[in-house]
């Protein structure tokens, strides 16, 4: 069948194309009813879950960087290409983005990737780039950012913010059986921080534990974002998988 004769048939053309759709959306759909799991197991050494729901410090961090928009320049995904993996590190995983909602996987980089950008640079440097991108990184496009250090972080609200997140499916615990089995499954250290009732003060403790943004007289919305950047990436030994291990999952 010449392609002239395909083109000039309406009816025909209309049948192919639906021909070809139809094929390859069952190529995409047909799997997933035979694999147990379209999220990695991922797991530390002393088998608790490697991922976990972000602190309620990294979460209003979170809300600032969506807030501002960073999604818009900055992706967090990295894609199984060797040229990503050489300059960000190991590809993303679905299990990272799991308790992400929405996820900040993003469209563009205008700016570089920052799926694994956590422990990269020292929250001094994330602190000055945020505030004058251009004195740490000349050539950088960036805007700056200098209120984030001025604005004091609004935290009233925490437990709010986290009572919602548990509707889509992020496990804060409100109950003692749901702190247990948190502790169960994600150790108890990372469980205690997932407590709701303990949300303001589990917060203002990992601020001044971490100091992010230099200055421990105050908590700003600096601490915050700079909290939720140094976590991106960072939940993951790589270094105890053999390479292509999840590959499996793909």
């Amino acid at each position: 069948m010449r392609h002239e004769n395909i083109e000039t048939n309406v009816g025909l053309l209309v049948a192919l194309t639906l021909v070809v759709i139809s094929i390859g959306g069952l190529i995409e759909i047909v799997p997933l009813f035979f694999i147990d799991e379209t999220i990695e197991q991922v797991k530390t050494t002393d088998g608790k879950d490697a991922i976990r729901p972000f602190t309620p410090l990294e979460s209003r961090g979170r809300d600032i960087y969506i807030r501002e928009g960073c999604y818009l320049c900055h992706s967090q995904m990295i894609r199984p290409f060797r040229d990503e993996i050489l300059r960000y590190g190991h590809y993303s995983l679905a299990a990272e983005s799991q308790y992400d909602h929405p996820f900040q996987w993003g469209s563009k980089r205008t700016g570089p990737d920052l799926a694994r950008v956590g422990g990269k640079y020292s929250n001094e440097w994330h602190t000055q780039h945020m505030i004058a991108p251009r004195s740490v990184m000349p050539d950088s496009i960036m805007p700056n950012y200098p209120w984030l250090l001025e604005n004091d972080l609004k935290y009233n609200d925490i437990a709010g913010r986290l009572k919602s997140q548990r509707i889509v499916g992020v496990p804060y615990s409100l109950t003692d059986e749901e702190y247990e089995a948190n502790v169960e499954r994600f150790g108890k250290e990372a469980a205690d921080r997932l407590n709701i009732h303990a949300a303001e003060e589990n917060l203002m403790a990992q601020a001044e534990q971490g100091n992010y943004d230099g200055d421990r007289s105050r908590l700003t919305e600096m601490d915050a974002l700079v909290a939720y950047l140094q976590v991106l990436g960072t939940m993951v030994d790589f270094k105890q998988y053999d390479e292509g291990h999840f590959a499996e999952f793909r």
